[in-house]
């Protein structure tokens, strides 16, 4: 029954709950509930990515690295269409999506990946990415277990914003990475090109892509004037 499986997983929460200062045990209990390798949860907001707000390994840490970066990928999906996107192989999928994203991720060693929206009644704020290193589709547990945990990191992100109000924007909340490096970047290419910010992050990830950089580093560059957007 849905009541004892959403018992279930807030159990395993509270369980991991204040394993570090300053952390959240969300995404390490998110695939360990799930049996994945590792999830991620990336917040999204209109048609902008706004960043990482957590991860359980380092495979996780490039995927959702790889999304904000190229801005393709499960998450992405998941987002934009309002329902799961699931990719049981991403080796050979039946449908092929996500040019750039799919060989570095292959690469590091994900074989299946599955995006579920991150939602509380109409407002979206991103999505949860799971992943393993094996092919193969959920079963019907693992799915139901997936949208369970999808609706609890929702209302956790929502929770550890409200609990953010109020602290200045530079200062790291939480642990949540918002990217605002790349958003200031974004803004200052927006002056430099007299276009609109949304526009100038397209060109900043398109830079990026080209160079085979991470779009964190490229607007690091363009923040410190290292680098102008032409």
């Amino acid at each position: 029954m849905a009541g004892d499986r959403l018992a279930r997983i807030m159990a395993k929460l509270d369980a991991a709950t204040g394993a570090a200062p300053g952390t959240t045990p969300l995404c390490a209990v998110s695939a360990e509930i799930t049996g994945m390798a590792g999830a991620g949860i990336m917040l999204m907001s209109g048609d902008v990515a706004r960043g990482s707000f957590c991860t359980s390994d380092d495979v996780s840490n490039l995927v959702e690295e790889l999304q904000f970066t190229l801005g393709e990928g499960p998450c992405v999906d998941a987002y934009h269409l309002d329902r799961p996107v699931l990719e049981p192989d991403l080796a050979d999928p039946a449908e092929r999506r996500w040019v750039a994203f799919t060989p570095p991720a292959l690469e590091a060693g994900v074989r299946a990946i599955f995006g579920f929206p991150l939602q509380v009644g109409s407002v979206r704020l991103g999505a949860l990415n799971l992943y393993r290193a094996r092919p193969g589709p959920l079963t019907d547990e693992q799915h139901a277990d997936c949208l369970v945990v999808a609706d609890v990191a929702a209302r956790a992100v929502l929770d550890l914003q409200a609990e953010a109000a109020g602290v200045a924007p530079e200062e790291d909340l939480l642990g949540v990475n918002l990217q605002l490096v790349v958003h200031q970047a974004a803004g200052m290419g927006s002056v430099q090109l007299g276009v609109s910010v949304a526009e100038a992050l397209v060109r900043l990830r398109a830079f990026a892509f080209s160079q085979d950089r991470l779009l964190a580093d490229v607007a690091g560059d363009v923040v410190s004037r290292t680098l102008r957007l032409e």
